[in-house]
């Protein structure tokens, strides 16, 4: 890998998303194309080294043969209050699906009932309205803030607790459909949640899996309808999210991909913006200049090629 190019990023985001107000990462030339290198800051080696995976193979063998040529999305609704949540829903992306973030540190189940409730009056009636709580309420917490939210007709709700067996009793006790997110992208074993009987549909992203066959398969033995998600990349790292979304032999739901104008800058020239609500499957490549705009300091850049080289480390000690 000595010998790749290689060049580290940091873009700033448009909201404070989850804590982050700027997206860092760098991107991986191959002979197949360019692969994204971006797990969160708070990651270690182990968990980081499935996100170097996903890149390596985006780089060097590229992805399977896509099944369609374009895939809806949703557009996404950070934890804003309702009249920017329903600027957002109405935008120009043409998206008839939203994910709204409900349960943020700090606000109450009030904020979330003004932002859900905005988003499905700009939407209307046909439109989907989907919630998400990233594993921040406790069991009791979901069901009480799922029955109230249920009067918005909510499509799903994405990973309301943090535990695979909280989120099957959640499961247990509502109406409303469960979707697993992290508790399988950040679970040892993710096939648990089928199992436990935990969640109704799956939540993908490809690097946090370690790439687009990865996702694949544990599609397959997984066996629930898949959404593929983003992982607040850059246009280069949705592509390979869009890849995935491409090649499952169904899709059944809009997919989170449409997370590019969450970034206040890209680095495609062409981002992997969505129209009438859909994003085309395309190559993406990254454009020298706006490479150039996002380079961060020399110590930010030490530390993502010293994170590298560790996940790299860690994908040999793993292949023996």
């Amino acid at each position: 890998m000595s010998r790749r190019r290689v060049e580290v990023f940091s873009l700033p985001m448009s909201f404070r998303f989850r804590r982050v107000r700027h997206r860092e990462g760098l991107l991986i030339w191959g002979e197949a194309g360019v692969g994204e290198f971006s797990p969160f800051v708070d990651y270690d080696a182990d968990e980081s080294a499935t996100w170097l995976a996903a890149a390596l193979e985006a780089a060097d063998q590229g992805f399977p043969h896509p099944l369609r040529d374009r895939v809806p999305v949703n557009c996404t609704v950070p934890a804003v209050g309702p009249d920017q949540a329903t600027a957002i829903a109405t935008g120009p992306h043409g998206c008839r699906t939203a994910k709204v973030k409900v349960a943020e540190p700090g606000q109450r189940l009030d904020d979330d009932m003004a932002r859900v409730g905005a988003v499905r009056e700009a939407l209307g009636r046909d439109g989907r309205v989907r919630i998400d709580a990233n594993g921040g309420w406790t069991v009791e917490q979901a069901v009480d803030s799922i029955a109230h939210l249920a009067e918005f007709d909510l499509e799903y709700v994405e990973q309301p607790t943090a535990t695979v067996e909280e989120l099957a009793e959640v499961r247990r006790r509502v109406d409303v459909p469960i979707a697993a997110d992290e508790s399988i992208r950040r679970a040892a074993d993710p096939i648990r949640v089928k199992r436990l009987a935990a969640a109704d549909i799956a939540v993908l992203k490809v690097q946090p899996l370690g790439g687009v066959r990865v996702c694949l398969r544990l599609a397959e033995q997984i066996d629930l309808p898949v959404v593929v998600s983003s992982a607040l990349e850059s246009s280069v790292g949705i592509s390979a999210g869009v890849a995935l979304a491409a090649a499952l032999p169904d899709l059944p739901f809009a997919c989170g991909l449409a997370t590019a104008s969450m970034l206040a800058q890209d680095l495609a020239a062409e981002p992997m913006s969505p129209v009438d609500g859909h994003l085309a499957v395309r190559k993406v490549w990254p454009d020298d200049e706006l490479l150039r705009d996002a380079r961060p300091d020399e110590a930010t850049a030490t530390r993502w090629l010293d994170r590298m080289a560790d996940c790299r480390r860690v994908l040999k000690d793993r292949a023996g």
